[in-house]
Protein backbone atom coordinates (compact mmCIF):
# COMPACT_ATOMS: atom_id res chain seq x y z
CA UNK A 1 0.00 0.00 0.00
CA UNK A 2 2.86 2.37 0.52
CA UNK A 3 4.59 2.00 -2.32
CA UNK A 4 1.81 1.73 -4.42
CA UNK A 5 -0.93 4.62 -3.29
CA UNK A 6 1.18 6.88 -0.61
CA UNK A 7 4.87 6.70 -1.70
CA UNK A 8 3.08 8.52 -4.89
CA UNK A 9 1.23 10.73 -3.14
CA UNK A 10 3.48 12.24 -1.06
CA UNK A 11 6.37 12.48 -3.50
CA UNK A 12 3.93 14.49 -5.54
CA UNK A 13 3.70 17.07 -2.89
CA UNK A 14 6.38 19.28 -1.40
CA UNK A 15 8.48 17.35 1.67
CA UNK A 16 7.23 19.65 4.30
CA UNK A 17 3.70 19.50 3.24
CA UNK A 18 3.76 15.78 2.66
CA UNK A 19 5.51 15.41 6.13
CA UNK A 20 2.71 17.68 7.90
CA UNK A 21 -0.06 15.71 6.09
CA UNK A 22 1.67 12.20 7.55
CA UNK A 23 1.87 13.96 10.87
CA UNK A 24 -2.09 15.19 10.66
CA UNK A 25 -3.15 11.48 9.35
CA UNK A 26 -0.86 9.85 11.81
CA UNK A 27 -2.16 12.14 15.12
CA UNK A 28 -5.56 10.24 14.47
CA UNK A 29 -4.12 6.68 14.83
CA UNK A 30 -1.94 8.19 17.84
CA UNK A 31 -3.94 5.66 20.22
CA UNK A 32 -3.13 2.37 21.99
CA UNK A 33 -5.67 0.19 19.66
CA UNK A 34 -4.15 1.35 16.18
CA UNK A 35 -0.85 0.98 17.74
CA UNK A 36 -2.03 -2.46 19.21
CA UNK A 37 -3.34 -3.65 15.78
CA UNK A 38 0.06 -2.60 13.91
CA UNK A 39 2.12 -4.32 16.22
CA UNK A 40 0.76 -7.52 15.22
CA UNK A 41 1.23 -6.63 11.30
CA UNK A 42 5.09 -5.44 12.43
CA UNK A 43 6.55 -6.35 15.37
CA UNK A 44 9.20 -8.83 15.07
CA UNK A 45 10.20 -10.75 18.20
CA UNK A 46 13.13 -13.15 19.04
CA UNK A 47 15.46 -12.74 22.28
CA UNK A 48 18.51 -12.74 19.35
CA UNK A 49 17.09 -9.41 18.68
CA UNK A 50 17.94 -7.62 22.17
CA UNK A 51 20.27 -5.76 22.87
CA UNK A 52 21.01 -3.95 26.23
CA UNK A 53 22.45 -0.46 25.92
CA UNK A 54 23.42 1.57 29.07
CA UNK A 55 21.31 -0.70 31.46
CA UNK A 56 18.57 -0.38 29.47
CA UNK A 57 17.17 -3.61 27.57
CA UNK A 58 15.88 -2.66 23.49
CA UNK A 59 13.56 -5.51 22.16
CA UNK A 60 15.51 -5.07 18.74
CA UNK A 61 18.23 -2.86 17.44
CA UNK A 62 16.80 -0.22 15.02
CA UNK A 63 15.17 2.59 16.20
CA UNK A 64 14.06 5.70 15.04
CA UNK A 65 16.21 8.73 14.88
CA UNK A 66 15.41 12.19 16.11
CA UNK A 67 13.49 13.92 13.33
CA UNK A 68 10.15 12.53 12.54
CA UNK A 69 8.42 13.35 16.09
CA UNK A 70 9.58 16.47 16.70
CA UNK A 71 6.51 17.05 19.35
CA UNK A 72 5.69 13.80 20.73
CA UNK A 73 2.77 13.45 18.82
CA UNK A 74 3.69 10.17 17.24
CA UNK A 75 4.54 7.54 19.29
CA UNK A 76 1.69 5.06 19.39
CA UNK A 77 2.29 5.07 15.89
CA UNK A 78 5.67 4.73 16.17
CA UNK A 79 5.60 1.86 18.83
CA UNK A 80 3.58 0.12 16.46
CA UNK A 81 6.00 0.05 13.47
CA UNK A 82 8.26 -2.73 15.34
CA UNK A 83 11.09 0.15 16.47
CA UNK A 84 13.53 -1.10 19.22
CA UNK A 85 13.54 2.28 20.70
CA UNK A 86 12.11 5.54 19.69
CA UNK A 87 14.23 8.78 20.12
CA UNK A 88 12.13 12.42 20.00
CA UNK A 89 12.87 15.96 18.98
CA UNK A 90 14.84 17.59 18.48
CA UNK A 91 13.33 19.17 21.52
CA UNK A 92 14.21 22.63 22.22
CA UNK A 93 14.13 24.89 25.32
CA UNK A 94 12.00 27.67 24.04
CA UNK A 95 8.85 27.21 21.47
CA UNK A 96 10.25 27.95 18.00
CA UNK A 97 9.34 28.10 14.08
CA UNK A 98 12.84 26.90 12.81
CA UNK A 99 14.58 28.10 9.80
CA UNK A 100 12.22 29.95 7.11
CA UNK A 101 10.46 27.41 4.53
CA UNK A 102 11.43 25.86 2.25
CA UNK A 103 13.66 23.98 4.05
CA UNK A 104 13.13 19.98 2.75
CA UNK A 105 14.47 18.91 -0.61
CA UNK A 106 14.45 14.89 -2.04
CA UNK A 107 16.94 13.86 -4.35
CA UNK A 108 14.71 10.60 -4.78
CA UNK A 109 16.94 9.36 -7.40
CA UNK A 110 19.62 8.71 -4.26
CA UNK A 111 17.25 7.79 -1.69
CA UNK A 112 18.44 11.24 -0.06
CA UNK A 113 17.25 14.16 2.04
CA UNK A 114 18.52 17.93 2.75
CA UNK A 115 16.93 19.89 5.16
CA UNK A 116 17.46 22.70 7.45
CA UNK A 117 14.50 22.89 9.23
CA UNK A 118 16.82 24.57 12.20
CA UNK A 119 14.46 23.00 15.25
CA UNK A 120 10.90 23.99 14.82
CA UNK A 121 9.81 22.69 18.42
CA UNK A 122 6.63 23.76 20.45
CA UNK A 123 9.08 23.60 23.18
CA UNK A 124 10.53 21.83 26.37
CA UNK A 125 6.93 22.69 28.49
CA UNK A 126 4.60 21.20 26.20
CA UNK A 127 6.88 17.94 24.85
CA UNK A 128 6.46 17.69 29.10
CA UNK A 129 3.10 17.75 29.43
CA UNK A 130 2.42 15.45 26.05
CA UNK A 131 5.39 12.76 27.38
CA UNK A 132 3.26 12.47 30.37
CA UNK A 133 0.24 11.70 28.48
CA UNK A 134 1.39 9.25 26.92
CA UNK A 135 2.52 7.56 29.34
CA UNK A 136 -0.24 7.19 31.25
CA UNK A 137 -2.03 6.26 27.93
CA UNK A 138 0.23 3.53 26.28
CA UNK A 139 0.70 0.54 28.30
CA UNK A 140 3.29 -0.64 26.91
CA UNK A 141 6.22 1.02 24.80
CA UNK A 142 10.05 0.51 23.66
CA UNK A 143 12.12 2.85 25.43
CA UNK A 144 12.13 6.14 24.43
CA UNK A 145 14.72 8.77 24.17
CA UNK A 146 14.82 12.43 24.46
CA UNK A 147 16.76 14.42 21.83
CA UNK A 148 17.58 17.97 22.81
CA UNK A 149 19.03 21.13 21.35
CA UNK A 150 19.87 24.49 22.05
CA UNK A 151 16.87 27.66 21.36
CA UNK A 152 17.74 30.06 18.21
CA UNK A 153 17.66 32.86 20.22
CA UNK A 154 19.72 31.83 23.20
CA UNK A 155 23.11 33.03 22.85
CA UNK A 156 25.96 30.48 22.94
CA UNK A 157 27.32 31.41 26.02
CA UNK A 158 24.17 30.67 27.44
CA UNK A 159 23.06 27.36 25.83
CA UNK A 160 23.58 25.54 29.33
CA UNK A 161 20.77 26.94 30.70
CA UNK A 162 18.68 26.34 27.62
CA UNK A 163 19.52 22.81 27.22
CA UNK A 164 19.15 22.28 31.47
CA UNK A 165 16.00 23.68 31.32
CA UNK A 166 14.75 21.13 28.62
CA UNK A 167 16.71 18.47 30.65
CA UNK A 168 15.36 18.65 33.73
CA UNK A 169 11.91 18.59 32.52
CA UNK A 170 11.92 15.98 29.69
CA UNK A 171 15.07 13.19 31.58
CA UNK A 172 12.64 11.93 34.26
CA UNK A 173 9.81 10.81 31.54
CA UNK A 174 12.52 9.08 29.21
CA UNK A 175 14.62 6.40 29.59
CA UNK A 176 17.54 8.10 28.35
CA UNK A 177 18.52 11.96 26.99
CA UNK A 178 20.25 12.85 24.08
CA UNK A 179 22.72 15.76 23.45
CA UNK A 180 22.22 17.45 20.08
CA UNK A 181 25.55 19.46 19.81
CA UNK A 182 25.94 18.68 15.49
CA UNK A 183 22.92 19.90 13.94
CA UNK A 184 24.16 22.10 11.18
CA UNK A 185 21.05 24.32 10.89
CA UNK A 186 21.13 25.95 14.05
CA UNK A 187 24.06 29.01 13.91
CA UNK A 188 26.69 28.64 16.27
CA UNK A 189 25.89 24.96 17.37
CA UNK A 190 28.27 22.77 16.57
CA UNK A 191 30.67 24.64 18.48
CA UNK A 192 29.70 23.09 21.71
CA UNK A 193 31.43 19.53 20.25
CA UNK A 194 34.69 22.13 21.39
CA UNK A 195 36.10 20.38 24.42
CA UNK A 196 35.61 22.50 26.88
CA UNK A 197 31.88 24.28 26.06
CA UNK A 198 31.24 20.14 25.34
CA UNK A 199 32.87 19.49 28.79
CA UNK A 200 30.98 22.44 30.87
CA UNK A 201 27.89 21.23 28.99
CA UNK A 202 27.69 18.16 30.13
CA UNK A 203 28.96 18.54 33.83
CA UNK A 204 25.97 20.84 34.25
CA UNK A 205 23.68 18.48 33.09
CA UNK A 206 25.01 15.58 35.17
CA UNK A 207 24.93 17.88 38.00
CA UNK A 208 20.86 18.05 37.51
CA UNK A 209 20.56 14.55 36.61
CA UNK A 210 18.75 13.54 39.79
CA UNK A 211 16.92 10.42 37.45
CA UNK A 212 20.13 8.63 36.51
CA UNK A 213 19.28 8.68 33.29
CA UNK A 214 22.24 7.56 30.77
CA UNK A 215 23.24 10.40 28.41
CA UNK A 216 24.15 10.27 24.93
CA UNK A 217 25.93 13.06 23.01
CA UNK A 218 25.14 12.89 18.44
CA UNK A 219 28.22 13.78 16.93
CA UNK A 220 28.61 15.25 12.83
CA UNK A 221 30.20 13.01 10.74
CA UNK A 222 32.29 16.25 9.44
CA UNK A 223 34.45 16.53 12.44
CA UNK A 224 38.25 16.09 12.34
CA UNK A 225 39.69 12.59 13.54
CA UNK A 226 41.22 15.08 16.37
CA UNK A 227 38.10 16.34 16.92
CA UNK A 228 36.41 13.04 17.07
CA UNK A 229 39.19 11.83 19.81
CA UNK A 230 38.69 15.09 22.22
CA UNK A 231 34.98 14.05 21.91
CA UNK A 232 35.78 10.96 23.11
CA UNK A 233 37.85 12.05 25.74
CA UNK A 234 35.07 14.85 27.17
CA UNK A 235 32.09 11.91 26.97
CA UNK A 236 34.55 9.73 29.22
CA UNK A 237 35.23 12.30 31.55
CA UNK A 238 31.74 13.07 31.92
CA UNK A 239 30.40 9.55 32.54
CA UNK A 240 28.34 10.01 28.79
CA UNK A 241 26.52 6.22 28.62
CA UNK A 242 27.03 6.70 25.38
CA UNK A 243 27.65 8.46 21.77
CA UNK A 244 24.92 8.69 18.15
CA UNK A 245 27.28 8.93 15.08
CA UNK A 246 26.08 10.81 13.15
CA UNK A 247 23.85 13.39 12.34
CA UNK A 248 23.69 15.06 8.69
CA UNK A 249 26.32 16.25 6.75
CA UNK A 250 26.95 19.31 5.24
CA UNK A 251 29.43 17.76 2.35
CA UNK A 252 27.97 16.77 -0.96
CA UNK A 253 31.11 14.68 -2.34
CA UNK A 254 28.77 11.22 -1.83
CA UNK A 255 26.15 13.19 -4.22
CA UNK A 256 26.04 13.06 -7.74
CA UNK A 257 22.73 15.27 -8.22
CA UNK A 258 24.21 18.96 -8.69
CA UNK A 259 22.13 20.30 -5.50
CA UNK A 260 22.68 23.74 -4.26
CA UNK A 261 20.49 23.94 -1.36
CA UNK A 262 22.41 24.47 1.90
CA UNK A 263 21.08 22.17 4.87
CA UNK A 264 22.33 18.55 6.72
CA UNK A 265 22.52 15.41 3.85
CA UNK A 266 21.02 12.28 5.44
CA UNK A 267 19.98 9.00 3.76
CA UNK A 268 22.23 6.50 1.54
CA UNK A 269 24.66 8.64 0.24
CA UNK A 270 25.76 9.61 4.11
CA UNK A 271 25.90 6.14 4.94
CA UNK A 272 30.10 5.45 4.18
CA UNK A 273 31.10 8.88 6.11
CA UNK A 274 28.86 7.66 9.09
CA UNK A 275 30.12 4.21 9.09
CA UNK A 276 33.98 5.85 8.64
CA UNK A 277 32.88 8.17 11.63
CA UNK A 278 31.48 4.48 13.65
CA UNK A 279 34.55 2.59 12.69
CA UNK A 280 36.85 5.31 14.05
CA UNK A 281 34.91 5.89 16.93
CA UNK A 282 34.67 2.14 17.86
CA UNK A 283 38.31 1.73 18.08
CA UNK A 284 38.37 5.22 20.53
CA UNK A 285 35.98 4.27 22.81
CA UNK A 286 36.94 0.52 23.46
CA UNK A 287 33.84 -0.60 25.35
CA UNK A 288 34.35 2.38 27.14
CA UNK A 289 31.01 3.38 26.52
CA UNK A 290 27.92 2.42 23.93
CA UNK A 291 28.00 3.08 19.92
CA UNK A 292 25.01 3.62 18.03
CA UNK A 293 25.15 4.07 14.20
CA UNK A 294 22.79 5.97 12.32
CA UNK A 295 23.14 7.26 8.49
CA UNK A 296 21.79 5.84 5.64
CA UNK A 297 20.55 2.67 7.42
CA UNK A 298 18.10 0.57 5.70
CA UNK A 299 18.53 -2.93 5.33
CA UNK A 300 19.84 -5.61 6.98
CA UNK A 301 23.38 -5.44 5.74
CA UNK A 302 23.65 -2.18 6.68
CA UNK A 303 22.77 -2.70 10.44
CA UNK A 304 25.56 -5.89 10.21
CA UNK A 305 28.05 -3.77 9.19
CA UNK A 306 27.60 -0.91 11.48
CA UNK A 307 27.43 -3.42 14.38
CA UNK A 308 30.75 -5.20 13.03
CA UNK A 309 32.42 -1.35 12.90
CA UNK A 310 31.63 -1.20 16.90
CA UNK A 311 27.55 0.11 17.28
CA UNK A 312 25.65 -1.85 19.44
CA UNK A 313 22.59 -0.65 17.65
CA UNK A 314 21.42 1.87 14.90
CA UNK A 315 18.72 4.22 14.13
CA UNK A 316 17.17 5.22 10.83
CA UNK A 317 14.42 7.98 9.66
CA UNK A 318 14.99 8.63 5.89
CA UNK A 319 15.15 5.47 5.33
CA UNK A 320 11.59 4.89 6.32
CA UNK A 321 10.62 7.56 4.41
CA UNK A 322 11.92 6.17 0.95
CA UNK A 323 11.33 2.22 1.92
CA UNK A 324 8.17 2.96 3.88
CA UNK A 325 6.84 0.83 7.71
CA UNK A 326 7.50 -1.99 6.85
CA UNK A 327 11.42 -0.90 6.79
CA UNK A 328 11.89 -2.13 10.54
CA UNK A 329 9.75 -5.84 10.29
CA UNK A 330 11.85 -6.48 6.42
CA UNK A 331 15.07 -5.29 8.54
CA UNK A 332 14.43 -7.85 11.72
CA UNK A 333 13.30 -10.43 9.65
CA UNK A 334 16.26 -10.71 7.66
CA UNK A 335 18.96 -10.60 10.72
CA UNK A 336 16.64 -13.33 11.95
CA UNK A 337 16.86 -15.32 8.78
CA UNK A 338 20.70 -14.72 8.75
CA UNK A 339 21.19 -15.91 11.82
CA UNK A 340 19.45 -18.85 11.40
CA UNK A 341 21.59 -19.66 8.37
CA UNK A 342 25.11 -19.09 10.45
CA UNK A 343 23.86 -20.75 13.33
CA UNK A 344 24.10 -16.93 15.41
CA UNK A 345 23.14 -16.76 18.59
CA UNK A 346 23.45 -13.09 19.02
CA UNK A 347 24.08 -9.86 16.94
CA UNK A 348 27.70 -9.83 17.24
CA UNK A 349 28.13 -13.53 16.46
CA UNK A 350 25.86 -12.34 13.30
CA UNK A 351 28.15 -9.15 12.48
CA UNK A 352 31.34 -10.60 12.88
CA UNK A 353 29.61 -14.10 10.17
CA UNK A 354 28.36 -11.12 8.32
CA UNK A 355 32.08 -9.75 8.52
CA UNK A 356 33.77 -12.82 7.17
CA UNK A 357 31.48 -13.45 5.03
CA UNK A 358 32.39 -10.27 3.01
CA UNK A 359 36.10 -10.55 3.28
CA UNK A 360 36.12 -14.09 2.21
CA UNK A 361 33.88 -12.60 -0.88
Amino acid sequence: MYNTLLKPLFFSMNPEAAHDLMRCGARFANNPLVSGILKRGYEVSDPRLRVTVAGISFPNPVGLAAGLDKNVELVGLCAGLGFGHLELGTITGQPQPGNPKPRIFRIAAEKALINRMGFPSEGADNAERRLRAVRRRFAELPPIGINIGKSKVVELDRAIDDYRYSFERLAPLAEYVTVNVSSPNTQGLRQLQERDRLTALLQSLNGVNTHQRPIFVKVAPDLELSALEEVVDVCAQCSVAGIIATNTTIGRDSLSSAIQETGGLSGVPLREKSLEVVRFLGQQIAGRMALIGVGGISSCSDVLEMISAGASMVQLYTGLIYEGPGIVRAINQELISFMDTHRCASLQDAASAWLERRQVA
